[in-house]
């Protein structure tokens, strides 16, 4: 539950706070900020080199806390090093890096970046430590207090001293070395230092590595998007479509929150034959979630955006539904990448990742001509299509897991019906609008109920585990 309170928190101060932003940054600003931070994401996956999965992988086979210890002094040490040598280098090239990457020379800009690039790379393995040793009190603390100074900082350098651009970068990576080193002074202090005894480097890696190019080619269909739009089109289309991936908070905190709770159950899972049943279970269960909220989005978004955004951010309503819908079946394809761990055949990841960017770039030449930012949108879905078809034909031999098809094809057709069916025949603006898609979005969830797709059973055991969810966090 603190994995998933921290999530919460974060999207929805980044919808309070949106309004503010959208009043006072341009949509190019916005864009350049928005096309940074998301590299800055894609840096930390290369300079991480697979750790962090390994490290979680080999956290429950290490035996005993001397050799966890001696795990995380291994792991955390090398990202510190590549991290600080990335900062380096990244600000003595920083306005060449800028004319590169985002088309313009900003040499303060890019330094922000670069800067965030160690903060937020650190403190990812900080949390990654948190969460697999359970310490699920001081990982609520930890990232309530991240998310709260960002905003906090964020909205003084935005808002209040106009510092544009930079400012949002900025606000953003100061906060997190802030609790980065709070963590290491207060929480971590056993696990920092020098690893005593042989380097676990090789058998992590040899883990890790594979998991490299695929992680990277994941994140760069969430830069390519921007950074073609950026270029090919302009700033105004990367900051709307930037906007848009903010709009879909409900689906990204869903999907974030999965990320962070699912790999640690699913390997903590010993008997393989229960976990394929759970796998299954959990499958369906996300596809009922995410399917609804990507439905919500459809028929609701462009009420969504007129309330949370200024007049010259309007337009973002149109690749929304689709930004949702991209962001669902990347959830799905972290249940399919966590097959492929349990396997410890992570290599398979890689082709699967590759036909995702081939398709992306194809589409977003083809597309953005013809259709902005609902073309990159629709490039994104279907390149994570492409994804989950390759990665599950790679898989399904590996580790077979018992997926509940007489569910889930019944709820695709059963919700992508009523959304297109809401989207096509009524109008998406006025209150008659609003109210007649607000009742289409509510029939479906006794649809599927009809259809058996989800039982009153499951209702009641799912706010049964919920309540003991919180019981337990309570005490």
């Amino acid at each position: 539950m603190a994995f998933q309170a921290s999530s919460l928190l974060a999207g929805l101060l980044a919808l309070f706070t949106l309004p503010l932003y959208t009043r006072s940054l341009t949509a190019a600003e916005f864009g350049y900020a928005e096309t940074l931070l998301t590299l800055v994401i894609l840096t930390s996956i290369l300079l991480r080199a697979g750790l962090g999965e390994a490290f979680i992988r080999h956290w429950h086979e290490a035996g005993g806390d001397d050799a966890r210890r001696h795990l995380v002094r291994t792991t955390s040490g090398f990202v510190l090093i590549s991290s600080t040598v990335a900062l380096a280098v990244g600000i003595l090239l920083a306005e060449p890096l800028s004319e590169l990457v985002l088309g313009t020379s900003d040499a303060a800009l890019m330094s922000a970046g670069v800067f965030g690039i160690w903060a937020f790379t650190n403190l990812e393995m900080a949390y990654a430590l948190l969460r697999i040793s359970a310490r699920r009190r001081a990982y609520l603390i930890a990232s309530s207090i991240n998310v709260i100074l960002t905003v906090g900082l964020t909205v003084t350098l935005v808002v209040f001293l106009d510092e544009g651009a930079r400012g949002y970068v900025l606000g953003n990576y100061v906060a997190s070395s802030i609790v980065l080193v709070g963590l290491w002074a207060f929480v971590l202090r056993e696990h920092i230092g020098i690893p005593r005894g042989p380097l676990l480097l090789g058998p992590l890696l040899r883990y890790g590595a594979p998991t490299i190019p695929a992680d990277a080619a994941v994140f760069l269909l969430n830069v390519v998007d921007r950074a073609y739009l950026l270029r090919a089109d302009s700033p105004t289309a990367a900051g709307l479509y930037s906007v848009a991936v903010k709009l879909a908070t409900a689906v990204i905190i869903f999907v974030r929150a999965f990320q962070l709770a699912w790999p640690p159950l699913a390997y903590s899972i010993v008997d393989d034959q229960r976990a394929q049943q759970v796998y299954a279970r959990v499958t369906t269960a996300y596809m009922i979630v995410s399917s609804l909220l990507v439905a919500g989005f459809t028929l609701l978004g462009a009420w969504l955006v007129r309330l949370l955004t200024a007049p010259d951010f309007f337009a973002a309503n149109e690749a929304l539904p689709w930004l949702a819908l991209g962001w669902a079946l990347y959830g799905l394809y972290l249940v399919l990448v966590t097959i492929a761990g349990r396997a410890k055949v992570t290599v398979r990841t890689l082709p699967s990742a590759a036909a995702g960017l081939v398709v992306n770039f194809g589409l977003l030449i083809w597309l953005v001509p013809a259709l902005g930012v609902v073309g990159a949108a629709i490039s994104l879905c279907v390149a994570y299509v492409a994804m989950l078809g390759v990665l599950f034909v790679l898989t399904r031999n590996v580790f077979a897991v018992p997926f509940e098809w007489s569910r889930l094809v019944p709820l695709v057709v059963v919700v992508s019906t009523f959304s297109v069916a809401g989207e096509l025949l009524i109008a998406n603006d006025g209150l008659t609008g609003f109210v007649l898609r607000t009742l289409v979005l509510l029939a479906i969830a006794p649809a599927l109920v009809g259809l058996r797709v989800v039982t009153v059973g499951e209702l009641k055991q799912l706010l049964e585990a919920v309540r003991r969810g919180r019981a337990a966090e309570a005490g």
